[in-house]
């Protein structure tokens, strides 16, 4: 296949499925996912590099932070991201069995973007509903730490070992938006238990609010510093994917603090 003919369907799924896991600063011809999906599908690095950096021009939080990729999205490029944003977690997983079946064609397991982190994949699980949903939520937390940087959007914690991908509504409530990065939060272990207690929540307009029970232990030094000051500033946005209000409202409405 030459670079300059046409993508299909099923290889721009397979891009899109890479564009998730990588931040806008890695889409570039050097990256080893990006070169590996150029050899599975006969293109080159840069071609490859260049569909997903033209389908980031198609993300808005792209576009608002003056990045607007090269702007050369295709029709079906803009037709897959409407598919993506109608129903996320059906066009996610599609996406992601393209890449699959193009690494069982290429003699690898399924899910071997992820084996490093659900081993079970070695010995041939993926079939496994349990394995399955370990797959899909190793990879819902690569496309937070993605979009985040590996950074707590409160405390500015920057470690992917340190930071933990919250749904902002649960995996169990809303089966619809359980791989949507527009559903999580990047946040530290201590932030994300707070978060799950709705001892804090994060209001639609990205402001933080502190639970009035906790302001009550305001002479707790560590409270004070590691929560209490959070109260009322902003989250760090994300690179890509900004938290939709919607999930925001539910999580905040759900804990009473509108």
């Amino acid at each position: 296949m030459t670079a300059s003919q046409n993508w299909t369907r099923k290889e721009t799924l397979a891009a899109l499925h890479i564009y998730l896991q990588l931040p806008f600063g890695q889409l570039h011809h050097r990256n080893a996912k990006i070169k590996q999906l150029a050899q599975w599908i006969g293109r080159t690095p840069g071609s490859v590099a260049l569909k997903l950096v033209n389908l980031a021009s198609l993300d808005p939080q792209i576009v608002a932070s003056g990045r607007r990729g090269m702007g050369n999205a295709s029709k079906l490029d803009q037709q897959i991201w409407q598919e993506l944003l109608a129903n996320w977690d059906s066009i996610a997983l599609s996406a992601a069995a393209e890449f699959d079946r193009l690494a069982v064609s290429h003699g690898l397991p399924a899910a071997v973007d992820v084996i490093d982190e659900v081993p079970e994949i070695v010995e041939g699980k993926t079939k496994s509903v349990l394995i399955q949903a370990r797959v899909n939520q190793v990879r819902f937390r690569r496309a937070i730490l993605a979009s985040y940087n590996s950074t707590c959007c409160i405390s500015g914690l920057n470690h992917e070992k340190l930071v933990i991908a919250s749904h902002i509504v649960p995996w169990s409530v809303d089966k619809a938006n359980r791989l949507n990065p527009q559903n999580g939060l990047c946040l530290s272990a201590l932030h994300d238990r707070a978060y799950d207690q709705g001892l804090l929540t994060v209001l639609p307009d990205h402001t933080i609010r502190i639970a009035q029970k906790l302001k009550g232990t305001s002479n707790d030094r560590f409270m004070r510093d590691a929560l209490l000051r959070y109260d009322g500033k902003k989250i760090r946005l994300p690179e890509k994917f900004r938290p939709d209000q919607k999930f925001l409202e539910a999580h905040a409405s759900r804990f009473e603090f509108i």
